[in-house]
């Protein structure tokens, strides 16, 4: 695969109406030591705490046996093995969808019981080369596993879903039978069509809102939709802290105006130098979006001004309680962080000169100097939301 592709991983889910806890679970990983993103999607059989276990521990299992490149028939009967048997239909059941990507190389899906995966490639449905796994052994025989192996090209996605997505609308006037997946696939097509840059966030999230619109707002099974799509990275650069030297004032200045991406600064003694440096002039605001944190600023070239430390350690706390349906308000932290999700290829240039502000004991026990609040932000993007993350300190 090209150095210059992202691959952006997105899902997007809603449980069964009667219940709180989803039974789809979505995990994923990224192996930076052998360059490969390895994201699965199970069902459990039902709804509910139930349901969520079995798909948890079939998610987990599958998850860890594929990075340890363990063969899909194997991965298959030591799960189905290993699944408690449901106490009313004798059987232990979860469906999953396993993608294993080299980052410069192949792109595996394996699929049990699963919709099947959908993958676009210059604006069509691309198949490659399915084949079918049958398992051996007297208590799984005859079952199925769906493989296919291709190298991706930039611009393709892969679209995966639980049941909830086709089987939405089901016994409805205009969807007896379901929505279908050759409906999503069409839907899809045209939500890519219509708007090619569609990230896989929006795309994700449009099909399960119209799967929970066919389902007239109360789904009846739990769905998800998840969505890789390969493509051109996109950057930011968040600037916190002056340099150590000021001497490197002008290093500061002149890397932020090289950088071809978004741009944030963070903090008042750097953004000055940055203003300073560029012969600019800040414009502050008075518009207190957030009651715990100093308004934002403007200056051309940037695209957002904050306040520091307290700001940071914020965007941290947020990031932590982050999940699909937290909603980002207008506050200055919320506003970093909807950068963030936004961007794939994150790079914090981290000034180490000691602020003296923050060695007064009257502020708060839990601020921290500003390269460990960095830190935990850079392993939250890299861990929880799979960016690229790279820390630079001057």
């Amino acid at each position: 695969m090209d150095d210059s592709f992202y691959i952006e991983v997105f899902c997007e889910q809603k449980s069964h109406s009667q219940e709180r806890i989803c039974g789809d679970v979505f995990v994923s990983r990224r192996v930076k030591e052998e360059g490969r993103t390895i994201v699965v999607l199970s069902d459990g059989m039902g709804h509910g705490v139930k349901a969520n276990m079995l798909a948890t521990l079939t998610s987990t299992m599958a998850l860890n046996f594929t990075e340890e490149h363990k063969d899909v028939a194997r991965i298959a009967e030591i799960i189905m093995n290993t699944l408690p048997v449901c106490s009313e239909r004798k059987m232990s059941y979860s469906t999953f969808t396993i993608i294993d990507i080299e980052h410069h190389g192949q792109t595996r899906i394996m699929e049990y019981d699963n919709p099947q995966t959908l993958i676009l490639r210059g604006g069509e449905e691309f198949q490659p080369n399915w084949q079918c796994v049958m398992l051996g052994g007297d208590q799984h025989s005859g079952k199925e596993i769906l493989t296919c192996t291709f190298r991706p090209r930039k611009e393709d996605r892969i679209v995966f879903c639980s049941d909830g997505i086709p089987q939405s609308g089901m016994g409805s006037e205009k969807f007896p039978f379901g929505w279908g997946r050759d409906n999503m696939r069409d839907y899809v097509l045209k939500l890519v069509s219509d708007n090619p840059d569609v990230s896989a966030r929006h795309l994700a999230a449009k099909v399960v809102n119209l799967a929970h619109i066919n389902d007239g707002y109360a789904p009846k099974d739990d769905t998800s939709c998840g969505v890789v799509y390969f493509r051109e990275p996109r950057r930011l650069l968040l600037c916190t802290g002056p340099p150590i030297d000021e001497a490197n004032d002008t290093v500061l200045a002149s890397t932020v105006k090289e950088f071809k991406g978004s741009r944030i600064l963070s903090g008042a003694t750097t953004s000055d130098i940055v203003a300073r440096e560029w012969k600019e002039s800040i414009t502050d605001t008075f518009e207190f979006d957030d009651p715990d944190l100093p308004p934002v600023s403007s200056m051309p070239g940037i695209d957002l001004i904050t306040e520091g430390i307290l700001t940071l350690t914020k965007v941290t706390d947020i990031l932590r309680d982050y999940n699909p349906s937290y909603k980002l308000g207008k506050g200055p932290a919320d506003r970093i962080v909807r950068m963030l999700m936004e961007s794939d290829e994150i790079h914090f240039l981290i000034g180490t000169r000691i602020n003296e502000a923050h060695q007064d004991p009257s502020l708060p026990l839990d601020l921290e100097i500003r390269r460990t609040v960095v830190r935990r932000i850079a392993r939250l993007l890299e861990e929880k939301f799979l960016k690229e993350v790279d820390v630079r300190f001057l």
